[in-house]
């Protein structure tokens, strides 16, 4: 069965503030996302990621609620106008809680996709591990970031 989202959710001790800038500066993005960034931090905004491994996203910002949610739709092909059937969306909430900050992501489309079944699960698969690896490398920057301002 193809999941039609993603869901990871941590707990980084650091204030929501610090941790919306590391989520939506692209300097900061670089060191927990992809190895390049672009973005222009508004709805409607574009971008652009590119991973280590060479693989590159445009990005469309779908909302911008600071502090609390930050949302972006990415592609892989180059030139497509982004629309819900050939896009993930990719949410990040943002709650504060005694000593940090919970943050929930969601990453949503993986059955929308016209990608044959194997692909949308193989995917989905893949962005679950990836989201691991990112949220981790995330509360690392957070923690560094929070004790810089001690």
């Amino acid at each position: 069965m193809i999941p039609s989202s993603v869901e990871k959710e941590i707990v980084i001790e650091a204030p929501v503030d610090v941790v919306w800038h590391l989520l939506t500066e692209p300097g900061e993005m670089r060191q927990w996302l992809a190895a390049e960034t672009e973005l222009d931090l508004r709805d409607g905004g574009a971008g652009a990621i590119t991973f280590e491994s060479g693989n590159s996203f445009q990005l469309q910002v779908e909302a911008v609620e600071p502090p609390h949610r930050f949302a972006f739709r990415w592609v892989r092909s180059p030139g497509l106008t982004l629309r819900d059937d050939n896009t993930l969306l990719v949410e990040f909430f943002l709650e504060p809680q005694k000593g940090g900050t919970r943050l929930r992501v969601v990453e949503s489309g993986f059955d929308a996709i016209d990608w044959s079944d194997e692909e949308q699960a193989r995917t989905a698969e893949n962005h679950s591990d990836g989201w691991e690896r990112c949220l981790a490398r995330l509360r690392g920057l957070a923690a560094n970031s929070a004790g810089a301002g001690e």
